[in-house]
């Protein structure tokens, strides 16, 4: 099996008529055995609503999605099997101690990871009697993992899943989603934390307004972003700037250049030869983090442009 998950033009529309409202919009999305594919985007962005298609929560409303080849509703208890899904609540009832709980949940998988070796996982041996409502929300969490775990999936589908956590929690919940990625698990992540996806994808999407806008390695996606150069617009009207595009306003011009270094020296001349003050000067290079904001903000990306023709330009 070269894919575990395989999305194709995938569409989720609530409602129906003038009411309808269209969550993802054709999402194309592969996750290979042994990867780390992390999903971005803010609030809104389509993240979950595409995240429980494939988990086989909610059929499509367009488009084919296979799970280990599979239809995740239409084989629904063979892809259950082998997949593990950690949603964002779990409902996992308080009056139960974290053991009985996870004794709960491995009943009802096929070859479930022992109790102790679950606990011992997530760092929960300590807390095993403790019941569910006197756990921290931290500490819920890594039970809601903890039982994602126990039918040791094949394919590993998660929603935020460090949401709550400590800093050193999370660093090492990042630890064992590294050791599944050695053992040949497929994992889907979505996540806030633009860290987390740094720290751990091999490829990451950029999802706004139900679409993938942008998604490659981390190297890719940076690469294929301009630098920025901004300052407050002088007096004097600026040189030509060959592979850059210059937007002035009467306050503040920002140059976006695909050779920073070049496009800042011949600023830099410019200024020095007609005694030009550039004030404010500020240059940086694309970063996940700027590039992740303009995606938000509706900046950078055509929203429009199909993922594979964004990714061709």
């Amino acid at each position: 099996m070269n894919i575990a998950i395989d999305v194709h033009d995938l569409r989720r529309v609530y409602g129906s008529g003038s009411q309808a409202f269209e969550a993802v919009r054709g999402v194309d999305l592969r996750v290979e055995p042994g990867t780390i594919h992390s999903l971005l985007g803010v609030n809104g962005a389509g993240k979950t609503s595409l995240l429980e298609v494939i988990e086989g929560l909610a059929t499509p409303s367009g488009g084919t999605v296979r799970v280990l080849g599979l239809d995740p509703v239409a084989d629904r208890p063979e892809v259950r099997r082998r997949t593990g899904v950690l949603l964002q609540r779990s409902g996992f009832s308080g009056d139960l101690t974290v053991r009985e709980t996870l004794a709960m949940w491995a009943a009802t998988v096929s070859d479930p990871r022992p109790v102790d070796e679950s606990l011992e996982l997530l760092d929960l041996s300590r807390r095993a009697d403790v019941r569910m409502r006197a756990l921290s929300g931290g500490e819920q969490r890594r039970v809601d993992l903890a039982c994602t775990l126990t039918g040791r999936p094949e394919v590993l589908m998660l929603d935020e899943p460090t949401t709550g956590l400590d800093p050193e929690s999370r660093h090492r919940v990042w630890e064992l989603i590294r050791s599944l990625r050695e053992d040949g698990v497929a994992v889907l992540v979505t996540t806030h934390y633009l860290e987390e996806a740094e720290a751990l994808a091999d490829r990451i999407s950029i999802m706004r307004a139900g679409r993938i806008v942008l998604s490659g390695t981390r190297e890719e996606i940076v690469a294929g972003q301009p630098s920025v150069i901004s300052f407050r617009t002088p007096d004097r009207d600026l040189p030509p700037l060959a592979g850059a595009k210059v937007e002035c306003t009467a306050d503040r011009t920002v140059v976006a250049a695909d050779d920073l270094q070049q496009t800042l020296t011949m600023l830099l001349g410019w200024a020095d030869e007609y005694d030009v003050r550039l004030a404010d000067l500020s240059a940086r290079t694309a970063s996940l983090e700027s590039i992740f904001l303009d995606v938000a903000e509706g900046r950078g990306a055509d929203h429009d442009t199909h993922p594979a023709e964004e990714m061709a330009r």
